[in-house]
């Protein structure tokens, strides 16, 4: 049985000043893969016993940026998803085990006014292309914030936010895309019906007060071994982001 966790801790240096080692420890997990990590190599002081880091950093200082501590060693790690035009914000990272390979991402936003929506567009095909060459040799667990409710039951207000970004019809149609290319996403396969569960909250408004959420960080499996899947939850009750950490347990 392995435990996956996957948090976007929105600045692992200030996540660290907000209990983020005691979360840590609690979770007790195989592999705890992080985005928006905000860092450079080694600008974080923290090396929990007993893992090893894998960092993918932005190039740009402060900003992006992926993360795995895994406690079994991989056979090999890359960072990228294999395309030039992707590697400069540290947005992915995977890890190669004997049967399953590990993929961490953090998606681009496609900001105010879906400003930035043809890079998410080309992201996103992109990412599957990579994901289908992977899965084509051994299955996937894929995991961070994909930036995207994927249907209305996904976040508190989908009346207000259609056509926002994270609830745009082309971004949702590519969530769509990728679960019909060979994947599953873990917590609706488990859940299929459960509301009011979310991973990420405005910083505004009282949105956390209020659960007032979005649904975007996922764990998403390739469909054959789905029937492995033992557990999939969202962590509502763990502080220190503006997103929670969300769990897989998978019986590999």
């Amino acid at each position: 049985m392995f435990k996956f966790v996957s948090w976007n801790v929105n600045g692992l240096r200030a996540c660290l000043k907000k209990g983020f080692a005691e979360t840590f420890a609690a979770l007790d997990a195989d592999a705890v893969c992080i985005q928006e990590t905000k860092m450079q190599p080694g600008q974080a002081d923290f090396a929990p016993a007993g893992y090893t880091e894998y960092i993918n950093s932005a190039e740009k200082k402060g900003y992006s940026g992926t993360l795995i501590y895994a406690r079994r060693p991989p056979l090999s790690a890359q960072n990228g998803i294999g395309v030039e035009a992707h590697s400069h914000e540290g947005r992915a990272i995977t890890l190669e085990y004997e049967n399953f390979y590990l993929v961490n991402v953090y998606v681009p936003n496609s900001q105010n006014e879906l400003a930035r929506i043809d890079y998410r567009m080309q992201w996103e095909d992109d990412l599957r292309a990579y994901l289908q060459r992977l899965d084509a040799r051994k299955p996937v667990i894929l995991c961070g914030d994909m930036n995207v409710a994927h249907q209305e039951i996904d976040l508190k207000n989908p009346g207000p936010n259609r056509g926002a970004a994270g609830f745009s019809d082309q971004e949702r149609g590519k969530m769509t895309e990728l679960l019909g290319a060979g994947f599953v996403d873990s917590f609706r396969f488990l859940h299929p019906d459960a509301t009011g569960v979310y991973s990420w909250w405005s910083m505004r408004f009282r949105a956390r007060e209020r659960n007032a959420g979005w649904r975007i960080d996922y764990f998403i499996v390739s469909d054959r071994i789905k029937d492995k899947i033992r557990a999939a939850d969202i962590l509502m009750d763990v502080q220190g982001s503006d997103h929670c950490p969300v769990t897989l347990e998978i019986d590999l």
